[in-house]
């Protein structure tokens, strides 16, 4: 049989996909449309079998599919159903790659999501049209070896006679162009080093003749290297396209709907809009001092700076746990949607979420894309006792940061982000998800959560006393008796507070 080749691929003026056409993929996406619906890619993303396709510096979710290419032989205008399958001169096997991080900036086009160089390769082999049945096709796909699709063309939802003369109604399709036809249940997310393989057969390979195939289609995966620039979009997912990408929440690793910390539920106790407009009024001193009358010495995150010294940040906390790299370990769950992105990425607005680091300064715990999911997603601030990368980027946001220090390095060389939503260490102080957490130029303070209504109003009372106090050394009065106030000191204290109540 015909090998596809540099001639095929330039052949190809247009490159049309398919939405949804297997029911196996219907039933998986939830939806089975009425009517076919379509998406074109370039075709300067045409690539050969036994080449290489770049998930893009910054993206996650590279998705593949598996899908039977059909090659147009002659012009095809207003052709009818029964007369389009003779305009089809091969099919062959094809992956429709796209990244699923650019959905959101692509408005349904799929053009910067499914459009990059090398995000359709076709091949190896053309097999005649005229010498199969349309519906008696078989596509497969393997990742890294094991078979993750394999499905027929008998009952599909658009038989392809129908793309074709339903796609001829508009437009013309002109010889050499391609139509990918649908991709059946389970595609999903490939990372750098996997291999992809696509093969189309006809179903009974061990028929008399001995069937007919494309041989297998390869493809391997490679880190790109290049970030992107920040005059256009960039990567951002969410748990809503992990989904997609995966196929399900469970293949993603994501808890059910009514478990996940994102599904709208803040993680411990709710901080009142009254609780948090007290501790914002107060200073993290006078917290400090109301916390230590209770006996609470070590509630304080030590040793760290902010991108915002001049904001005051109340939230409940959120954890995530960092632990010393080992390289073993670091390939099981350092890639992928590991612990930091579902951190970043199921974190709620108003909440903090703190990153216990070990103090370890030698790499960054987050860098300005995490940073900027987190703002999207209503995040008041992030705290690490590690490291920060892309810095310049990371302090030009509006959410605070609070960190040991700049450092241009990734997670691998010193950490592994292992879970989440569990006791912490950071910065010397113990953090548990759902304590109340206040920072301010003074400091960075963790507040039990069962103390804070009454240590709030302890705190504002103090505030008050100690302006009182202050406006009395202002006209002279010396310290002794007043700062602490004895027994005199008190009577003058209620006379003052209860003229202010008057004014």
């Amino acid at each position: 049989m015909e090998q596809v080749n540099g001639d095929t691929l330039a052949a190809a003026r247009k490159v049309i996909a398919v939405h949804i056409n297997y029911p196996s993929r219907a039933s998986q996406r939830g939806r089975t449309p009425a009517q076919p619906s379509y998406f074109l890619k370039p075709s300067s993303s045409l690539s050969l079998s036994g080449g290489t396709v770049e998930r893009p510096a910054g993206c996650e979710l590279l998705g593949y599919e598996g899908e039977i290419a059909l090659v147009i032989g002659k012009a095809a205008r207003r052709v009818s159903i029964e007369d389009a399958w003779s305009h089809v001169a091969a099919v062959t096997a094809s992956n429709d790659l796209g990244v699923y991080d650019l959905r959101y900036a692509d408005k349904g086009s799929n053009l910067r999501s499914k459009g990059g160089d090398g995000f359709t390769p076709v091949g190896p082999a053309l097999i005649p049209a005229d010498a199969v049945d349309p519906a008696k096709l078989r596509i497969r796909t393997w990742h890294n070896g094991h078979l993750v699709q394999d499905d027929t063309t008998e009952d599909l939802l658009f038989p392809f006679a129908r793309l074709v003369a339903d796609l001829s109604q508009l437009l013309t399709l002109e010889e050499g162009d391609i139509i990918l036809t649908g991709t059946p249940a389970g595609a999903s997310v490939a990372t750098p080093g996997d291999v992809l393989e696509v093969e189309v057969s006809t179903v009974d390979l061990s028929s008399s003749d001995g069937g007919l195939t494309t041989g297998r289609l390869a493809t391997t995966v490679e880190e790109g290297t290049t970030a992107f620039a920040d005059f256009g979009a960039r990567p951002m997912v969410d748990d809503v396209q992990r989904e997609e990408a995966y196929g399900s929440r469970e293949a993603a690793g994501l808890a059910p709907v009514d478990e996940a910390p994102g599904a709208g539920a803040a993680v411990g106790p709710a901080l009142s809009p009254e609780l948090k407009a007290k501790l914002e009024s107060v200073a993290t001193a006078t917290l400090s001092s109301q916390l230590r009358k209770r006996g609470l010495n070590n509630v304080s995150i030590d040793g760290l700076q902010a991108t915002r010294p001049d904001r005051k940040v109340v939230g409940l906390a959120r954890t995530l746990r960092y632990v010393p790299n080992r390289e073993d370990l670091f390939k099981t769950h350092g890639g992928g949607f590991n612990a930091q992105k579902k951190a970043i990425d199921s974190v709620n607005e108003g909440e903090i979420l703190v990153m216990e680091a070990r103090g370890e300064k030698g790499t960054g715990t987050v860098g300005d894309i995490l940073a900027l999911r987190a703002q999207v997603r209503g995040a008041a601030a992030i705290i690490t006792d590690g490291g920060v990368r892309d810095f310049t980027a990371v302090a030009g946001l509006e959410m605070p940061t609070y960190f040991s220090n700049p450092h241009p390095a990734v997670l691998g060389r010193r950490h592994i982000p292992w879970d989440t939503d569990i006791t912490i260490a950071c910065g010397g102080a113990t953090v548990q998800p759902g304590d109340i957490i206040v920072a301010d130029s003074d400091g960075i303070l963790v507040i039990p959560p069962a103390i804070a209504e009454e240590l709030a109003d302890d705190c504002i009372r103090q505030e008050k006393e100690e302006t009182f106090i202050f406006e009395m050394v202002q006209q002279g009065n010396s310290v002794d008796g007043l700062y602490p106030m004895n027994t005199e000191w008190q009577a003058r204290f209620a006379e003052w507070e209860a003229g202010k109540h008057n004014d």
